[in-house]
């Protein structure tokens, strides 16, 4: 089955203000879940001026100490690698991201972008496509879904107050235009 989300937005912020907010926010008081983000490898492509990055993300593992009881899930933390391409040239970034924890159990994978927006060119457009599928759990698997299911929709919410703050922005000013979490 699966879970996914879909979110797009409009930060009302130049876009190099808002992808180097983007690229510092972690780790941060605001957000005690993810505790280090790691840039392993960065090189510039000097034929395009394209950034590649990538970096791991170490996050606290989330899912509930009832469910821990299956060994597989009682890790104290989660890993992710993001990959990056920031093209400053044409003032977008795409990302990649998935998980590299549970990978026998659970996948996730998510695919964001950042660019100037067609709306005004001092705004950057957001938008990001992520699922999750739990396969392997046996009769968890539908319970794990659903815990992820509410812990996105909690963490779409949160994810746009945490970049708003490090952009220096009230809350009105990241205009919000759609979420789903299906």
């Amino acid at each position: 089955m699966g879970v996914t989300v879909e979110v797009h937005r409009v930060y009302r912020y130049p876009f190099e203000q808002v992808v180097a907010s983007y690229l510092r926010k972690y780790p941060s008081p605001m957000d005690k879940h993810v505790t280090a983000v790691e840039t392993v490898e960065e090189k510039t492509d000097l034929s395009t001026g394209i950034v590649y990055r990538r970096r791991i993300a170490t996050c606290k593992n989330v899912i509930p100490e009832i469910l821990r009881k299956v060994s597989a899930l009682k890790v104290p933390n989660i890993h992710l690698e993001e990959e990056s391409w920031l093209n400053m040239q044409k003032r977008n970034m795409s990302m990649k991201t998935h998980c590299l924890t549970w990978t026998q159990y659970a996948s996730l994978s998510e695919e964001s972008v950042f660019r100037e927006s067609l709306e005004n060119p001092n705004w950057t457009d957001f938008t990001q496509k992520g699922r999750i599928s739990v396969t392997g759990a046996g009769l968890l698997n539908r319970v794990l879904e659903a815990f992820a299911q509410s812990f996105l929709k909690q963490g779409v919410k949160k994810e746009k107050m945490h970049l708003c703050s490090f952009l220096g922005a009230a809350y009105l000013h990241c205009r919000r235009n759609s979420v789903a979490v299906t």
